[in-house]
């Protein structure tokens, strides 16, 4: 005579029917405009250049994969020494403002970032922040945890007349923010390195050098610690309400999320192979 055991079916049965699909139902919260002054003076190329692109979104929920880009914004900067002014517009229609006549942030000037979006002025002014160029970046050999790392070895001199800020971009959104309160007047190098996931080798990787502020300093490692690395960006996702210095001087509840900065750079792309 054969046994059946329906124990497992019962059990199954009773597990199965258990199931419950519960829907979260996550706060929405009024958009923000989300505001990516970030200059950048590439002071040791020859001739000087300059990105000086101004980015502007609106902040999402948490589950939106899509930023929406503010394309109707009234942009312009103010020297202030003189009170000239450059304008901005966004042909591309795309959120990315650029100057309408070619520009670079002069030394000891400062400027006045103004952004006007649905009725409210925003407002904010920086400095150009001088930088150490960087004296080398090569691919070690050393790993970490998995053995499966790639290194990469930074070099430069800081300047010893004051104390410096750095930020690093290694690109795929990697960023790091330093200072020199160990090494202030010093020959410094450091290794950074690329998980497995981070990069695919061989590959071909661009290395920033940026001087900032120690205000951007303090707020770059606070949003890069919130939005995570790899995360599309610090400024494409915003966590939490973090100011910058951009303020609304219409409306003080209705904040911005971002930063207008200015910062001398220096850039080295460098080849990234496969060892053994």
């Amino acid at each position: 005579m054969k046994k059946i055991f329906l124990l497992p079916i019962l059990l199954l049965f009773i597990f199965t029917s258990c199931e419950k699909v519960v829907d979260i139902e996550v706060p929405s919260i009024e958009p923000k405009l989300i505001i990516d002054a970030v200059f950048e003076i590439y002071f040791d190329e020859n001739p000087v250049r300059a990105n000086t692109v101004v980015k502007l979104s609106k902040s999402a929920d948490y589950f939106k994969e899509i930023i929406p880009a503010v394309t109707n914004a009234t942009v312009f900067l103010t020297n202030l020494s003189d009170n000239s002014i450059i304008n901005f517009s966004d042909t591309n229609a795309d959120g990315n403002y650029k100057p309408t006549i070619s520009f670079i942030p002069a030394e000891n000037i400062t400027y006045e970032l103004t952004i006007i979006h649905e009725n409210n002025t925003y407002k904010g002014t920086a400095n150009r922040v001088k930088s150490s160029p960087l004296t080398s970046v090569t691919q070690g050999d050393k790993t970490l945890f998995s053995g499966k790392e790639t290194e990469l070895k930074v070099a430069f001199t800081d300047d010893k007349t004051e104390d410096n800020y750095y930020l690093y971009d290694f690109s795929n959104n990697l960023f790091l923010a330093i200072e020199d309160r160990f090494f202030n007047g010093s020959d410094y190098n450091f290794s950074f390195f690329y998980a497995e996931d981070d990069i695919k080798l061989p590959t071909t990787v661009n290395v920033k050098m940026s001087g900032i502020t120690k205000e951007f300093f303090t707020y770059y490692r606070i949003l890069i610690s919130q939005s995570g690395q790899n995360a599309g960006g610090p400024f494409e996702t915003v966590p939490s309400s973090l100011l910058g210095n951009m303020i609304n001087i219409t409306d003080e509840s209705k904040f911005p999320l971002g930063y207008f900065h200015i910062s001398e750079t220096d850039s080295v792309s460098i080849n990234l192979i496969e060892k053994n």
